[in-house]
């Protein structure tokens, strides 16, 4: 039934007005309004979210911990401790290594007589012999070092030394390979064709029988193995007292103490006719070149640089040929004694002669050899070791 004027709408509880109870029930179900003004409806609770910052400059974010973090790197001291020995025992692997391979690339070769030698002899006495064979070299290198034709024109020596080394100071004598002596089998001539006759073996026997000395190693070194060996060290120190001009020898260089490669080095210590006293001084410069070059060969820096000490140890090693049983002992003990010979420390001289002929002073190259054999170099007088073998 629709309501009367002035009746309570039966809605009027919603528009905040107070309504008519007909009952207590209805109460219970409706909003009881109030007199005052109206409030906002409470907020509905929601769950707590999380904190947000004050307002502010932009906070940087944490940083993470480095790459590598969870590993522990050894300390300094650890890396010097163990790292260096490594270092210096791969080093000194490195320098044994080089001379053993090398030495197994020099031919050996059976040069000793095998009855008639001397008697074993205190010390060491080594055989020196520079080969002119051109075997094995280029048109090139023939024409670069003043050696004439291609191929091997036979077995000949320009240089013989006799290398001594003992309890005294070591000697280095040169015998000029114009030395008349008796060579057994062919009567008395020049010592260098003993070579030619017979190679080194019949060269070994000669020497012995002419000396007394019993060789106990020998070395050859050919005509590109000098230079090479030169090269390797970056030169050598020659002091020509004049200038020399020799085309047989392909030589042109200045006067006084000069560095000389090695074609300059091999010219110098073949070059006999432009010389006061021919083959003589030709044996005297051989000496310095050899003594020169073992200086520059033992010297720190050669075994500080790995890379010259590997071309040291290499040059020549094709043209190189040694006695049987010559082996890295005896050539680093020849290698050390040459590094001395030219100097307070050790003797250079060529073996006593007379003349230019060239003929043996008999008396003070007996005296002379007498006291390399008894290993008393130590007592060597300048009249029986002078440059020349002469006495001026």
């Amino acid at each position: 039934m629709p309501n009367r004027p002035g009746d309570p709408d039966e809605y009027d509880w919603l528009h905040g007005k107070r309504p008519v109870s007909s009952s207590a029930d209805d109460d219970a179900t409706r909003v009881i309004p109030t007199t005052g003004p109206t409030t906002s409806p409470a907020p509905s609770r929601r769950s707590p979210g999380p904190s947000r910052p004050p307002a502010g400059p932009p906070v940087p974010p944490t940083p993470g911990p480095p790459a590598g973090a969870g590993r522990r790197r050894p300390p300094i001291g650890k890396i010097l401790k163990f790292g260096i020995p490594l270092l210096l025992l791969a080093w000194v692997a490195y320098l044994v290594a080089v001379p053993v391979v090398a030495v197994k690339k020099i031919d050996s070769v059976d040069v000793f007589p095998a009855k008639g030698r001397p008697a074993d002899q205190p010390g060491t006495t080594y055989l020196i012999v520079g080969s002119d064979s051109r075997d094995g070299l280029t048109r090139a290198e023939l024409k670069k070092y003043g050696a004439g034709g291609v191929g091997d024109v036979g077995q000949r020596t320009d240089t013989i030394m006799l290398l001594h080394t003992g309890d005294g100071k070591p000697v280095l004598m040169s015998i000029p390979r114009d030395s008349l002596v008796p060579i057994p089998g062919y009567g008395t001539t020049k010592i260098n064709a003993a070579f030619a006759y017979g190679g080194a073996k019949l060269l070994i026997r000669t020497i012995e029988e002419n000396t007394g000395l019993r060789i106990d190693n020998y070395v050859e070194i050919g005509f590109g193995g000098l230079v090479k060996a030169v090269d390797a060290v970056d030169g050598v120190e020659i002091c020509p007292t004049k200038r020399m001009r020799d085309k047989k020898a392909n030589l042109n260089i200045k006067k006084g103490c000069q560095n000389a490669d090695g074609v300059t080095a091999l010219a110098y210590s073949r070059s006999r006719y432009v010389q006061k006293y021919g083959d003589i001084t030709r044996a005297q410069h051989q000496r310095e070149v050899v003594t020169a070059l073992g200086k520059k060969v033992v010297s720190p820096w050669t075994v500080i640089n790995p890379w010259r000490y590997s071309r040291v140890v290499n040059a020549g090693t094709s043209t190189l040929r040694v006695s049987d049983g010559t082996g890295i002992f005896a050539l680093g003990t020849f290698a050390r004694a040459m590094t001395k010979v030219n100097g307070t420390d050790g003797l250079t001289c060529g073996i006593p002669i007379r003349d230019q002929a060239i003929h043996w002073d008999r008396d003070r190259a007996l005296a002379l050899l007498k006291l390399i054999k008894e290993d008393r170099t130590d007592d060597i007088g300048s009249n029986l070791c002078t440059p020349t073998g002469l006495i001026l």
